[in-house]
Formats: C-alpha cells, structure tokens, sequence
C-alpha cells in the first residue's frame, strides 16, 4: 500500500477547482473553502454546544470491526450531548457519533458557516452534517452510498483520513451489495489480504480550519488523532454514471442486501467475503500482470 500526501491550496479560483480537480476527480485540500472569518471559529467550542444543546440525546458509535456484514453499524448506547463532549474531552474513547446533525437541531449554526464555494453553487449548504469523535475512533474504510462529492472541514481536533479512487474498489476487498472493504485497513495483514500490497492511495492529516474534498464514489478510512469535531457538506454526483451509482445504490442495493441478510443470515455473509476474495485476486494478477 502506498500512500502520497494530498496537496493543500489556497484562494481556489471556481474555475481552477472544476478543472484541475472535480472534473477529474482528484482529493484537494483547501485551506479557506470555509471563510476563516466565520463566526463559527470564534463561538463554537464544547462549553458553546452545552450550554445550546447539552440535554438533546445522542446516539453513541463504537468500532466498526465488528459490523462489517452490515451497511451501517448500530449505535452501542445513548446518552446526553453534554456528557458526551465531557468523555471525550477528558480520556481517548473509540465512542464517536454519526451523522449527529446538530445543524438541524439549531439551525442558526448554519449562519456561522460561510463558504467560499469553489463549486459554482453546486454544494448544498442547507445540508450540513457534524461529526463528533475521541480520540483513537474510527470510521471503517467506505464509499458514501449516494455517490456525492464531501467537503469535510475539521473544526476542532485534528484527523487523519486516507483515500482511494473508486477504481481500486476490488483491491480493497470490497464486499459486495455493501459499502465498505473486508480488511481493517489500518492494521492490514497483507499474508490474508494481499491485493491491498498494489493499493496507491492518498493521506491527509486534516488540521482545524483545512477542507479535505473527496471526490464522488472515492474510500476513505478515518482515524481521529485527537478528539474533535467536523463539518462536512456534499454536492450531488457530477456525471450520469455516478448518479446512476447513487440512485442503484440506495433505492435498490442497500433493501436487496437487508433482504438477503434476513433470509441467508450467516450464509449470506459467507458469499459476499468469497465473492471479495476471489475480485481481490483476479485484480491483483492484473497489476502483477503490468507491473512485469
């Protein structure tokens, strides 16, 4: 697996980012894709979140590892806002939460956030998401089910995420009917995965203030280095594939695959890890073949 450092720009004309990275489909991070003059660097802290939200009840995520025939994990537990931000503000936790849209529980928030919107008007402001996580959590390798492009600011903390192109779906070992790869990919053991050794992918350690962009249908592992917090806004597919992509993968995929679980169980599973393993091969003879 190799793994190059992502490029970071800064004052991104429209026109320079569709052409030298949307179009093409290539990571970037931007370093003012989020006004650094938002009101948002200046009020948003944990004691800010407690004092607007601390009662509201919140879904707790833990490790990934252990749902990896499903197409989302389950949460573990719930518990209050206020005394999550204290856990991970005060010991390293797995404990993270997913798609918290604190956004949407006090939407004034949203008039904290003001972009510098290097798609054209593309991005959907009006659907912002927060992420939340300790640090040491994770979030399994996977491809975003409805295809969109991801800008991802980090707020507080700092993360680190690896990406990979949508093309290198078979060397991940990616289970079919699914979202996400069969390996743990930040422990990878090449003797039972070895197509991952022909991996070429990039990393990112994502500082307050930076803007990671993930281009539509690319993986992407996130690991928090420290606890924090993100934003992350999308913009819909660009092309027709993509949204086909997308509208297949939610509309009809994911139900099949739930159906399927329900009636095979473990049986099921079984298929999908074979059905990895054998692409995984075949693909990693490919780039064998053109490596000699």
């Amino acid at each position: 697996m190799r793994l190059t450092p992502i490029e970071k720009v800064k004052t991104l004309s429209s026109r320079s980012f569709i052409q030298n990275y949307m179009k093409p489909r290539l990571p970037v991070i931007m370093e003012d894709f989020i006004d650094p003059g938002s009101p948002a660097f200046k009020k948003w802290n944990y004691k800010y979140f407690k004092e607007i939200a601390g009662n509201h009840k919140v879904n707790i995520y833990g490790s990934e590892l252990e749902s990896l025939d499903r197409v989302a994990s389950s949460p573990i537990g719930q518990t209050t806002f206020s005394d999550y931000l204290d856990l991970i503000s005060t010991t390293p936790t797995e404990h993270r939460l997913f798609l918290f849209n604190l956004l949407n529980i006090k939407p004034e928030l949203k008039d904290d956030l003001h972009y510098n919107d290097v798609t054209n008007g593309k991005i959907l402001k009006w659907l912002p998401f927060m992420f939340f996580g300790g640090e040491g959590s994770i979030t399994r390798n996977h491809i975003d089910i409805d295809m969109s492009h991801v800008f991802i600011t980090q707020f507080h903390g700092i993360k680190r995420i690896w990406l990979f192109p949508w093309e290198q779906s078979d060397l991940m070992y990616k289970l079919p009917y699914n979202f996400h790869s069969l390996p743990n990919i930040k422990d990878p053991d090449y003797r039972e995965f070895p197509a991952l050794l022909y991996l070429n992918g990039y990393e990112a350690l994502l500082n307050p203030g930076e803007t990671l962009y993930i281009p539509s249908g690319w993986w992407h592992y996130i690991q928090y280095e420290t606890e924090g917090y993100s934003v992350s806004v999308r913009a819909l597919p660009s092309s027709l594939l993509e949204k086909w992509r997308g509208f297949k993968n939610m509309v009809v995929t994911r139900n099949f695959d739930n159906m399927m679980r329900k009636l095979f169980k473990e049986k099921w599973f079984r298929y999908k890890v074979k059905t990895a393993r054998k692409r995984a091969t075949r693909a990693a003879r490919k780039h064998r073949s053109f490596l000699i």
